[in-house]
């Protein structure tokens, strides 16, 4: 599959954040729904004065109804007569035209072979949750999971150390047609910080549907002693969803960080990533 950019176009990397509350995703949607997707192209057709053109974005993690991000990428394929006559003010003119719960923060011309979802060599997420007894600090509300059972966050990582690796995640994640569920989780870790806020780091190479909010339902019953920390590691053997794996409610994720390689490495990584995975345990298939 060619990912050239079309004669008389540059490509344009877009780094933006959002908070996910009153969007249904990412991805934009019939019957008019709003999303983070369409609400950037709308704008960028609005101040680029090109009402009758769509430039479509094409991102580097499509995050679900409800899901924050506070490091997003995403990148567009521009006229270059369009990028040279709005570049210096492309910026503050999105800033103005849209709404205040997303935001653009640079634009740049992207490296040769860039591609913001095939060139990404891992995303970082963080999970947010809180056992206090009290609930959730008001102002944390929309960022934070409340669990109303005391958290055994050594418990929780013990646990974590056993799925760390390139794995079949078929058990944590909500299949597609067609794709793999193999994937290689470089991090899962959970910290307990001086607020009593547990924040669970996951990063991975890419991430199948569900699967981080089903990790962190699996360790939850983990931290509140309904399972014990091998509990999680048995799931993902059995390789098929569990009934009492629960996908933990979007509000408290945020997608942090994506991370690329060297600039000399993006074609290759562009072309890697679009390969189906196997693992080497599994013979051909």
């Amino acid at each position: 599959m060619s990912d050239e950019v079309q004669p008389g176009h540059v490509r344009i990397r877009l780094d933006l954040s959002y908070d996910g509350a009153d969007f249904h995703g990412w991805a934009k949607q019939a019957g008019g729904r709003r999303t983070v997707q369409g609400e950037i192209e709308d704008a960028l057709r609005t101040v680029t004065r090109t009402k009758d053109t769509t430039y479509e974005l094409t991102v580097a993690g499509r995050t679900d109804a409800g899901v924050h991000a506070r490091g997003q990428v995403a990148h567009v394929d521009l006229p270059a007569e369009l990028w040279a006559e709005h570049r210096e003010k492309l910026l503050k003119r999105l800033a103005g035209r849209l709404a205040k719960d997303v935001r653009v923060w640079r634009l740049t011309e992207a490296p040769e072979g860039f591609n913001a979802r095939f060139s990404a060599i891992w995303r970082r997420y963080a999970y947010r949750v809180t056992d206090d007894p009290g609930g959730v600090d008001p102002l944390l509300r929309g960022h934070v999971l409340w669990h109303d059972w005391p958290l055994d966050v050594e418990a929780m990582n013990e646990a974590a150390r056993r799925l760390v690796g390139e794995h079949d995640f078929a058990a944590y994640c909500k299949k597609r047609e067609g794709a793999t569920t193999i994937r290689t989780l470089q991090e899962l870790s959970l910290v307990r910080g001086s607020d009593g806020v547990v924040t669970a780091t996951v990063r991975a190479d890419a991430f199948c549907h569900n699967m981080v909010r089903s990790l962190i339902g699996a360790l939850l019953f983990v931290g509140d002693g309904h399972r014990g920390p091998e509990w999680p590691g048995k799931v993902l053997a059995a390789g098929v969803r569990d009934s009492a794996v629960h996908v933990v409610r979007p509000h408290g994720l945020t997608l942090e960080e994506v991370g690329y390689p060297a600039d000399e490495l993006l074609a290759a990584r562009n072309k890697e990533a679009r390969n189906k995975r196997s693992l080497p345990s599994a013979g051909c298939c």
